[in-house]
């Protein structure tokens, strides 16, 4: 690598292990480098921890309407990063007051839940999903169940009936193909949630959608709608994915999984290691440059592309904290940060959820242990988000729950 010529930030060989490619990044261009997402696709890569939250405080220098993108003349429809650029009227590409607006009804409705009351929904859907395998001795703890406990809880926060929940599971997952069946799903996803705002305007009840309608933002339902995806998809993978690696760390790491199973606080300690080390979500597109600056020893053109490295800044060694105070330490970038960060509280109840969620499955399977070989365990090839294609285990077989 030289600083001169940009790296190709793309393919199946930065999945399996991306951290020995970011600090070599870091050697060889500094906090900011010049890289392709395609043959011919420039952007920057953030991977400085302060450059990353010097971006993330100032959206009035680093926005994120997308329309803003110098490089649209180049680009396809069918470019394979447009569901992470194209412009749509959401909370994600919304600016300064119409986001501010937004945002602030989304954190006032996910707010008027008690945080008891969340632990207790993602007890029921654990014990649920693991009432499916417990009894087997064996089981993937992605697909069976980090995969699928967020959508369960965010299905009943949103105020859905159960018996749509094994559908909406189901056409997420179908969402997430590669195929034909991806368009079709994610059609199908958004019809629900339309007929889901329509019931709640005739029938509200204690959940998102009712209290959406209410707020005095006064949104629209097709604002209502679109922003339920947004939070539906903000909470899924990353979630589902932390809940995932911190399982993965334990059943691989002997120091990690003592500190895991000793004792509530230490769940919470080492899901935020996880954050530091594994975050689920690696690199976020993006922030646009609303006026041509410097940033990083860089010169950064009006209308350019910054890639945010979050993985990479949490890993900065001016700021990244030592092996025994990630536990404690809760000042990563995994949640982004500033007006564009996961709005409060939306970590709040990612953390209860992920918290909840292994605490009864060790409750439940506690000799729980890998079937495989961990060097078999297999990356998803994403530069986006950090998970397991699956996470075999074994146990002793257990009962299920009576409810």
């Amino acid at each position: 690598m030289t600083a001169e010529e940009p790296i190709r930030l793309y393919g199946t060989h930065i999945a399996a292990d991306p951290t020995d490619l970011y600090e070599e990044i870091r050697r060889s261009y500094g906090p900011v480098a010049p890289i392709l997402l395609d043959d011919d696709v420039p952007a920057w890569f953030v991977i400085g921890y302060r450059e990353a939250h010097h971006i993330t405080s100032n959206p009035q220098l680093f926005a994120r309407d997308s329309r803003r993108w110098n490089q649209w003349e180049h680009i396809d429809e069918g470019w394979p990063l447009m569901p992470y650029v194209g412009w749509t009227p959401s909370v994600m590409f919304a600016e300064g007051p119409e986001h501010q607006r937004r945002a602030g009804a989304i954190g006032d409705a996910l707010d008027i839940f008690d945080r008891t009351e969340v632990a207790a929904i993602c007890e029921r859907a654990a014990d649920l999903l693991i009432d499916e395998f417990s009894g087997d001795g064996s089981a993937d703890l992605i697909e069976q169940f980090a995969s699928q406990i967020t959508l369960h809880v965010i299905a009943k926060l949103f105020g859905l009936p159960d018996k749509d929940i094994p559908i909406l599971v189901q056409d997420v997952a179908e969402s997430l193909d590669v195929d034909e069946k991806a368009a079709l799903a994610h059609g199908r996803i958004q019809e629900r949630m339309r007929r889901l705002v329509e019931d709640k305007r005739v029938i509200p009840g204690p959940d998102v959608p009712s209290r959406l309608l209410e707020h005095e933002a006064a949104l629209t339902d097709d604002e209502i709608v679109i922003d339920l995806l947004v939070v539906m998809a903000a909470a899924q993978a990353p979630v589902g994915n932390w809940i995932g690696n911190a399982l993965r760390l334990m059943l691989i790491d002997d120091q990690f999984s003592v500190s895991l199973q000793g004792g509530r606080s230490s769940v919470s300690h080492a899901l935020n290691e996880v954050l530091w080390k594994d975050t689920p979500t690696q690199n976020f597109i993006g922030r646009w440059a609303v006026h041509d600056c410097e940033l990083g020893g860089r010169r950064i053109k009006r209308g350019d592309l910054l890639v945010m490295g979050y993985a990479a800044a949490n890993r900065d060694p001016q700021v990244s904290p030592s092996y025994h105070h990630t536990g404690t330490n809760r000042a990563h970038m995994s949640f982004g940060h500033g007006e564009h960060g996961c709005p409060y509280p939306g970590p709040e109840l990612g953390e209860v959820i992920a918290k909840t969620a292994i605490e009864v499955l060790l409750d439940r399977l506690p000799d729980v242990e890998l079937a495989v070989d961990a060097k078999e365990l297999q990356w998803r090839p994403s530069l986006w988000m950090r998970g397991l294609f699956t996470l075999p285990v074994t146990f002793t077989p257990t009962a299920r729950v009576d409810f």
